[in-house]
């Protein structure tokens, strides 16, 4: 596998802000590597300690020192892969690959391939690790109606399932206590589940968030940030209700979350910046950083022991000219892509 390591760095000072547990404005240092490889991307997954980062690469995943940008190893046969879960306790990881609608299951320290897992509901998407029930969960865009899974992260095995009310759920977060709650995109919801029963018990509205995808869950404070493309939510789970918006960039598709900075993390592809925000209290955030990133760059990872937040986008060269007679792409649909010229790996730190 070609390497290409070009690296840039920048100090990005915030707006001037008197944070109550900060006390001074937050500069941030951007350092970008071009790692190579070929193939397109979702998400991506920080493993919180190693420095090691999980990009999915469309049909492989590479594992990159999140440090200095160099390729480690590589997960191969993970076809339109889109997230990864890691569980250190059974010392295995998890990709979830829309292509065959299966879910590779391998070993964490060696990186070699033990299994892969058939998911019949089909639409693999995102995937997250619930602590409190020892389970990996998965939200696919399954039809006719978007499904939840648990699959039992040694043994592989699936353990149960849940249909939801919207065919495109994003993202799923636990409160640790047994509840899960996941992101509807379509729907503009959020719905609750009860992981030991994997039965829906509650629905609720996100306005003014539009097309929720990442989350997460601040256990101190018991409150669930959603990002939504412009207005991102705060969800109080005793009520349902949104206590609080943030306003950041268009095209979100992500969201990190580190808990002992209190910072939230929200990626805007469409206009290449990450929107930083601060947990001042429960129900009060500041945001304390516009952070210029890449073009395209909508998921983000964040790893909570080296306060650090990762992102990747490849960069694809000119398109090739359409054969004779290629029929125009339909109105607000993809045409072909061009080649991959650089894959832009980007740390965000303070």
């Amino acid at each position: 596998m070609p390497r290409h390591f070009l690296a840039a760095s920048a100090f990005l000072l915030a707006t001037a802000l008197t944070l109550p547990s900060i006390g001074q404005a937050q500069a941030f240092k951007v350092d970008t590597f071009n790692i190579g490889g070929d193939g397109g991307t979702d998400y991506l997954t920080a493993e919180p300690g190693t420095g090691r980062v999980f990009v999915s690469r469309g049909t492989h995943v590479m594992v990159v020192d999140g440090s200095t940008g160099k390729v480690l190893g590589d997960i191969p046969d993970t076809p339109r892969t889109h997230g990864i879960a890691l569980v250190p306790k059974s010392d295995h990881g998890f990709t979830t690959n829309g292509g065959d609608s299966t879910v590779t299951m391998f070993d964490l320290k060696s990186l070699a391939v033990l299994k892969k897992i058939p998911v019949r509901s089909g639409g693999l998407d995102g995937i997250m690790y619930d602590d409190f029930s020892n389970r990996i969960i998965l939200t696919s865009h399954s039809r006719p109606i978007g499904t939840v899974t648990a699959i039992d992260p040694g043994t592989g095995e699936i353990t149960g399932s849940a249909e939801l009310e919207d065919n495109s759920p994003e993202g799923a977060a636990s409160d640790g206590k047994g509840k899960i709650f996941v992101n509807n995109e379509g729907t503009s919801t959020m719905q609750v589940l009860d992981v030991a029963t994997m039965k829906v018990l509650a629905s609720w509205p996100l306005a003014p968030c539009e097309g929720p995808t990442g989350i997460a869950y601040d256990r101190n404070t018991n409150r669930i940030f959603s990002g939504c493309s412009r207005t991102s939510v705060v969800v109080d789970p005793a009520s349902g209700k949104v206590v609080a918006t943030i306003a950041n960039g268009d095209g979100v598709d992500a969201l990190g979350w580190d808990a002992p900075e209190k910072l939230i993390y929200i990626p805007a592809g469409r206009d290449g910046t990450v929107t930083v925000a601060h947990e001042d209290t429960p129900d009060k955030y500041t945001v304390v950083a516009t952070v210029r990133t890449r073009p395209g760059a909508k998921t983000v990872s964040v790893d909570p022991t080296r306060h650090v937040a990762y992102l990747f986008q490849p960069e694809y060269g000119p398109a090739p000219a359409p054969a004779p007679g290629t029929p125009p792409p339909q109105p607000g649909g993809r045409g072909p892509r061009g080649p991959v010229i650089a894959a832009w790996f980007v740390a965000v730190s303070h």
